[in-house]
């Protein structure tokens, strides 16, 4: 247990985003043929507040596109930065692997008439006149680019959220490429023989992320709740401004919950909790009423520390809220009352269940878990 106050903390959506960055220049980016920097830049020059906003993107070598979702306006590359990125004090003269996500962030409807030309004045804005740094933690960054200066007024989410993973293991390579998926059945039994030995496997470094939020040694303005049991913190995926695509992130303190088959009986006061504060920090903030918003539980997650996604009724989040993959936090909250009643000595409800659900070809459980099917 953690000597962490349970409070709901001030946080306006609205608010500037915090560290920003000063541009260089307004000279259109041409992310596919960006030369290397004429001096070498440490991770920690790059992560500065006073670094030069384009010069985060400088230097990256693109590879091949691993996916593009154009029904999402997103688009996934592979290329490389220069071996000074990692902020090495022996830079390497090797590159170092690195992903880049562009994302089209949603359009303003109050702005529906400046998304067309004005014919007094035919020039175009550069792609991309000004990048700023949302956030980073790890190896994940965040940028918000905007087309022009007066996108920049109108528009603080930016008009493309920038995303960056450097450097990026083979792991990340395989989880953002394009892939087939199939559907396997776990039974309890599949569960002890090949996933739980993945999960314990599961490299602790993959997780360092959710470790520096709970240690407060990032994205501390961001949390909108925090409790000995858990913090509540808007997910990276959203732009902070655009209420339909709200997605928040309740992610529990305790690590020895790593996926909902490690969820017992005694676990039902620490959901209810979260879904009680959601409500209420939802409502407080937004004015959005329970029926507004959908929670959810990955299995498998992309990380195992245990976490529940937050997000808008109305947003749709493709894959990620298949059938299958999500379950919704009230269906397990009613299978664990259902569990109270009515015990089994056979263990908990979810360490006795089959769990069928979708799987890429890239995933790491892919090959055992698709040669164990019958």
């Amino acid at each position: 247990m953690h000597d962490c106050p349970r409070k709901r903390v001030r946080f306006k959506v609205d608010d500037p985003i915090r560290r920003f960055c000063t541009p260089r220049s307004h000279e259109q980016l041409d992310l596919l043929s960006c030369p290397d920097p004429p001096v070498n830049h440490t991770r920690a020059d790059f992560m500065s507040s006073d670094t030069k906003p384009k010069s985060r993107l400088t230097g990256f070598s693109f590879e091949r596109i691993l996916l593009e979702e154009p029904e999402k306006c997103r688009l996934t590359l592979l290329g490389s930065f220069p071996g000074s990125f990692s902020g090495s004090d022996d830079p390497s003269p090797d590159r170092l692997p690195a992903i880049i996500r562009l994302e089209k962030t949603a359009f303003p409807l109050h702005a529906v008439n400046n998304l067309f030309p004005d014919a007094s004045n035919p020039k175009a804005s550069t792609f991309l006149d000004d990048l700023r740094c949302m956030e980073h933690t790890d190896i994940y960054m965040w940028l918000a680019g905007w087309f022009g200066t007066a996108s920049m007024e109108n528009r603080p989410q930016g008009d493309v959220k920038v995303n960056i993973v450097c450097p990026a293991t083979e792991v990340h390579i395989r989880k953002y490429s394009k892939q087939r998926s199939i559907l396997v059945t776990e039974t309890p039994d599949l569960y002890r023989q090949i996933v739980l030995p993945f999960i314990q496997a599961f490299p602790a470094e993959r997780t360092r992320w959710v470790d520096e939020i709970l240690e407060g040694r990032k994205e501390q303005s961001k949390i909108l709740f925090t409790s000995p049991e858990f913090i509540l913190l808007p997910d990276m995926k959203w732009d902070l401004h655009t209420l339909g695509s709200l997605y928040l992130l309740a992610i529990i303190r305790d690590a020895s919950i790593r996926s909902i088959r490690d969820l017992r009986v005694q676990h039902i006061p620490l959901l209810r909790s979260i879904r009680k504060e959601v409500y209420l920090t939802v409502k407080e903030k937004w004015g959005l009423d329970a029926g507004s918003l959908r929670m959810y539980i990955h299995y498998q997650p992309s990380y195992y520390h245990f976490h529940v996604h937050i997000v808008h009724a109305e947003y749709e989040a493709g894959m990620g809220m298949s059938v299958g993959q999500a379950h919704l936090l009230d269906d397990v909250l009613s299978m664990l009352d259902l569990d109270e009643q009515d015990p089994s000595p056979r263990g908990g409800i979810f360490e006795r269940m089959t769990l069928t659900y979708g799987l890429g070809e890239q995933h790491g459980l892919f090959l055992a878990m698709s040669s164990a099917q019958d």
